[in-house]
């Protein structure tokens, strides 16, 4: 484009000079070029003087962008090389401390008089990383010796012991407050009017139909009287619920229906039914339950 461009101006200089000659050269019916010829030749030489200097100059121009970008590229690369060869400058020259071994440069100072058939050896000092791992072994040696054998420190039996107790609290205070593992040894009455709504809708779910919506007994046995057949209880209650009643007769198992809470829920609200007054009671069954003292209630 700057080479056609050049072109472009010399042959507009050219027609300028053309047009220029003509009006000031009185050269009567003729064109001033035609009856001066030699103002053509000196044009043309003109003209291709121009075009020769514009490739000239074009020509140079480009070698030069060349030599530059090819400069600058070398100066890329080389500060390129001289950052990949800097970075983990830190690092590098620390594992080269810590190996403790001389350049190959400095080998001839090490090298020991033994020659076995041309091979020789070098008299290398320990790596200081192997020094310090050892001299940190005797520290811990000493330590541990002091804390353990002279300032009678536990020991691996008692540290297990210890360890053993404590794990052994952490799941009992998760049992204790984990509904889901309640079970027959650790469920305790439910009070919270959350848990009772709960269990009420458990039992509407599944109980009315044997023990109707009052709890006053229909198939089975009336719940509201102080008269229980398997025992009273949340405990008794919750195990009834789960394991279900009498063999041949009585209720089924539901503690494949229930979940452990849920269980919880409906027995803590079936044992609020003891005392009210249902539409249709039906009469006692079993014996009348009285909670032992060693029962805990809340």
């Amino acid at each position: 484009m700057r080479t056609t461009a050049s072109y472009l101006r010399i042959i507009g200089y050219l027609i300028f000079s053309f047009l220029l000659m003509e009006l000031t050269i009185d050269s009567g019916d003729q064109m001033a070029i035609e009856k001066y010829p030699v103002i053509w030749a000196i044009l043309g030489i003109v003209l291709l003087f121009s075009m020769a200097t514009e490739i000239c100059v074009e020509a140079l121009r480009s070698i030069l962008v060349r030599t530059l970008k090819a400069e600058a590229k070398e100066k890329y690369m080389e500060a390129e090389a001289e950052r990949k060869a800097n970075q983990f400058g830190g690092l590098k020259r620390f594992y080269k401390k810590m190996l403790g071994s001389k350049p190959l440069s400095e080998e001839h100072e090490i090298i020991l008089d033994h020659n076995y058939d041309g091979i020789k050896e070098l008299d290398n000092d320990l790596p200081p990383w192997w020094l310090y791992g050892f001299y940190a072994t005797i520290i811990f040696a000493v330590i541990y010796m002091a804390r353990y054998h002279i300032f009678d420190g536990v020991n691996q039996a008692e540290e297990y012991e210890i360890e053993v107790a404590e794990a052994r609290a952490a799941i009992e205070e998760y049992k204790r407050t984990a509904k889901d593992l309640v079970d027959v040894n650790t469920v305790t009455l439910l009070t919270d009017a959350s848990d009772l709504q709960a269990g009420k809708t458990v039992f509407m779910d599944n109980c009315v139909a044997c023990h109707k919506a009052d709890g006053g007994g229909g198939i089975g046995p009336n719940l509201t009287d102080e008269y229980w057949i398997l025992g009273g209880g949340i405990k008794n209650v919750f195990r009834t619920i789960s394991e279900g009643g009498r063999d041949g007769k009585g209720m089924i198992s539901w503690k494949q229906d229930l979940k452990p809470v849920e269980m919880a829920q409906v027995a803590s609200y079936i044992l609020t039914l003891q005392g009210t007054t249902p539409a249709e009671p039906k009469a006692p069954e079993g014996d009348i339950w009285t909670e032992p003292d060693t029962e805990t209630k809340q």
